[in-house]
């Protein structure tokens, strides 16, 4: 993933200072600048040095994430999915079927938040913005990766829908094993496939002694390209 190197400005260049005497931000990934805000891969840096170090601490699950959505009805629902990939370009992506719960309310409304929560490093990063089905070319790449159990599993499953005992689903796998015998390619379900969030909002959280954590905000509007930073008290 190529990043931009970022620019912060002097007077918010004190504001990370602050994180990085708590040994919480490393200011190298920051250059001083004259600009009020930061480039559109200043969070997606900071993300970036974060998941790197929970993936030394929080493995094998350092990519899980808490994804929350709402549909047409106004009533929340939220899982844990796996962070499949992430970019400056394409946001976050994670796969899923379509016509699960989560896939029928992203359709009714496409804005989704997501948390990522690493207890070994006492760190969280919340991430909102709007949620949109990748391309059928990228869905396909990610799914002939998979591992065969995997990609058997995904056409045997009607996800969130009702199973009435634990042997419709045997005999459902059993059926797609028998579709897609052992050493033929198993093609992607059209009901499935990656989503990408275009995030519009980070909270970097970092957990402080006597509840005094440090919360460090990007945030922009739809089609700007710069970043505004500030602080959250805890």
């Amino acid at each position: 993933m190529a990043l931009v190197t970022p620019t912060v400005s002097s007077a918010l260049a004190a504001t990370l200072a602050e994180l990085k005497a708590a040994g919480e931000l490393d200011l190298a990934t920051f250059n001083k600048g004259e600009s009020s805000s930061v480039d559109y891969s200043a969070p997606f840096a900071l993300f970036s040095q974060w998941y790197a170090q929970a993936q030394t601490t929080e493995t094998p699950w350092a990519n899980a994430v808490n994804v929350a959505t709402v549909g047409a009805n106004g009533r929340p629902s939220s899982r844990a999915v796996l962070m499949q990939m992430f970019s400056v370009q394409n946001g976050f992506g994670f796969y899923t079927n379509y016509a699960s719960r989560k896939g029928r309310e992203m359709d009714e409304n496409p804005f989704v938040a997501m948390t990522f929560y690493w207890p070994q490093l006492a760190r969280q990063v919340r991430i909102e913005g709007r949620v949109a089905k990748a391309s059928e070319t990228d869905s396909d790449a990610y799914f002939a990766r998979r591992p065969r159990g995997h990609q058997i599993s995904a056409w045997s499953s009607l996800q969130s829908e009702c199973l009435p005992s634990a042997d419709v689903f045997t005999t459902r796998i059993r059926e797609m094993e028998a579709q897609f015998p052992e050493g033929t390619p198993v093609p992607r379900p059209p009901h499935c496939g990656l989503y990408f969030v275009t995030p519009d909002a980070f909270e970097f959280w970092c957990e402080g002694g006597n509840r005094r954590h440090q919360r460090l905000t990007f945030s922009k509007s739809d089609g700007e390209a710069l970043w505004t930073i500030g602080r959250l008290f805890p």
